[in-house]
């Protein structure tokens, strides 16, 4: 992978920018999507936000080699403290955990007021990013689902302005699976969730070797639940 040449994840990502946009990277690596962003006209300027030393000098170096120091600021610091106030209108955080993205979120709020675009890829627990966005007034505007090497990603892209995209019936299992995902139940989407209800199905079992306690009946009747919901899902 390179800049002209990016995972297929990464290039789902990029095409999620829209043209035009100034961008900020945050968790960059080695910069790869501000420089391909950059490269094919996507972005006007961008900034690769890295906490970690060794991505950041990865990084330095890479936009250094293609010349792209006037566009393209690599920055060293921890989530959106990289960026100022109405610096950047798209913001991606690709790669990370669900719940360390929405704290990301949440920790520099206050940098959100100019940005349209929020295009976030969790590795896990994408449901606690669709927690913070409609609790912090951010509406879904498509979801994306992919596989790439065996593993399934989800891409979750969310604009200030738009409608909300959840049902009062299926709330909640609509933050679980994603409401867009839910309507276009691809076949990824199958797979991931035939996946997880594997692993939900080995979890009832535990249960049910486990001490017959209040608590663990409430826990495995919940849990028998969401299963059966998910179940009707994917059928």
């Amino acid at each position: 992978m390179n800049e002209s040449n990016l995972s297929k994840r990464l290039s789902l990502v990029a095409q999620q920018i829209p043209h035009g946009s100034r961008l900020a990277d945050i968790g960059s690596d080695h910069a790869y999507l501000p420089c391909y962003a950059l490269k094919t006209g996507l972005i006007t300027s961008g900034i690769a936000g890295e906490v970690n030393d060794g991505p950041f000098q990865s990084a330095v170096e890479q936009v250094k080699k293609l010349g792209f120091e006037q566009q393209i600021s690599v920055r060293k610091g921890n989530g959106l403290e990289v960026i100022s106030k109405g610096e950047v209108d798209v913001i991606t955080i690709a790669g990370m955990g669900g719940p360390l993205i929405a704290s990301i979120l949440e920790a520099g709020k206050e940098k959100l007021d100019h940005v349209k675009r929020l295009v976030l890829q969790p590795n896990v627990a994408a449901n606690q990013i669709r927690v913070w966005l409609e609790a912090n007034g951010w509406f879904l505007i498509n979801e994306v689902i992919l596989e790439e090497d065996g593993i399934i990603y989800e891409i979750l892209i969310a604009e200030k302005i738009g409608e909300n995209p959840y049902s009062e019936e299926d709330y909640q299992l609509e933050i679980i699976l994603g409401p867009f995902l839910m309507q276009q139940r691809s076949e990824i989407f199958n797979k991931k969730w035939m996946n997880e209800l594997a692993e939900w199905r080995k979890i009832v079992s535990q249960f049910e070797k486990a001490k017959n306690t209040e608590e663990v009946n409430k826990k495995k009747q919940e849990l028998l639940e969401r299963i059966k919901r998910v179940e009707e899902v994917i059928q």
